[in-house]
Order: C-alpha cells, then sequence, then structure tokens
C-alpha cells in the first residue's frame, strides 16, 4: 500500500510540475502534497513516516527559493540592462499581465503562458523606461534585458521544481 501511495505521489507532483512553466504555483502544490502525504502516515508506520522532518524543510526551502528567484529575475535582467527602478517595476508588473494574457491570447499549452510572461515583462519595463525619458533605443534594451531576465527566473524556477520532485520521489520510495 505505501508504494502505491508513493507512486501515485510522484505522478500527481509531474502534473503540478508542469503548472510550473504556466507561472503557477506547482512548486508549492508538490510541497503541499508531501505534507499532506507526510501527516496522513504519520502515524500509519510507527518510526517509518513517509517524509521526515528534514525533508520536508528542504523542500519548502527550495519552493520558497524558486519564487524568489523567479520574482526578482525580470527585474534583474532590466537593471543589468541598465535599466532605473522604473524599468524593475514596470518589468514585474508587466510579467503578471503578460502571463494572464498569454495564456488565453497564445494558445499553445504552456508556452502561450511563458512568452506571455516574458513579453509582459520586456514591454512594461520599455514601456516605464521610454515614460520616465529614456530613448527608445535605451529603453528597448532594458526591455529586452527584463523578458530575459523573466525566462531565466521561470527556468530558475522549473529547475527548483525538478529538485524538489526529485526528493520527494526518492524519500517516497525510500525513506
Amino acid at each position: 500500500m505505501i508504494y502505491l501511495c508513493a507512486a501515485l505521489l510522484v505522478v500527481l507532483n509531474a502534473v503540478w510540475l508542469l503548472l510550473v512553466a504556466l507561472g503557477l504555483p506547482g512548486n508549492w502544490l508538490m510541497v503541499l502534497s508531501a505534507l499532506l502525504v507526510a501527516w496522513w502516515r504519520w502515524d500509519a508506520a510507527p518510526g517509518q513516516p513517509m517524509f521526515g522532518t528534514p525533508v520536508l524543510i528542504v523542500i519548502c526551502g527550495l519552493a520558497l527559493a524558486g519564487e524568489v528567484a523567479e520574482f526578482i529575475a525580470g527585474a534583474v535582467g532590466s537593471k543589468t540592462a541598465g535599466g532605473s527602478r522604473r524599468g524593475a517595476v514596470g518589468a514585474l508588473g508587466g510579467a503578471v499581465v503578460g502571463g494572464i494574457v498569454g495564456t488565453f491570447v497564445i494558445p499553445i499549452p504552456v508556452l502561450g503562458s511563458l512568452l506571455g510572461t516574458c513579453g509582459g515583462a520586456a514591454i512594461g519595463a520599455w514601456g516605464l523606461e521610454l515614460a520616465g525619458g529614456v530613448s527608445v533605443r535605451r529603453s528597448l534594451q532594458v526591455g529586452v534585458g527584463a523578458g530575459v531576465g523573466r525566462l531565466v527566473g521561470t527556468l530558475a524556477k522549473l529547475g527548483v521544481g525538478i529538485a524538489i520532485w526529485t526528493i520527494v520521489a526518492v524519500a517516497a520510495f525510500w525513506p
């Protein structure tokens, strides 16, 4: 029974991992799934819970690190390209709006959301830099930096999600 539960958890977490590419909180859903299974199985096998406290702490820390990396990546990309604080704020706001719009306007699963988020960060940074009096060429460079930064952030969060999935899968089968 424990191996069936572990297998179902691994499959469910694979689904949650796909949500990360959509910009949804898939890493936190994997953590929540592991926490629920740990709570459910805590007393089922005395002395051998499915997940120990160290595993749960590590995956929570990884999920938090992934969120932070994704959140600030567009702003860092904007700043790295020479943008101002205004451009960094535009990158953050544009990424949120672009992710929502891209999900519905670009009908390609996963790719639509990713393109929308990266494009939104680029457009947001570009627009606010341009509105602040920066030249068109310079503000375009800042926008491209923000878009690339956001892509790097999403890929970093996906990498963290793969690490969480792997840790949970290994811990589920080898407590």
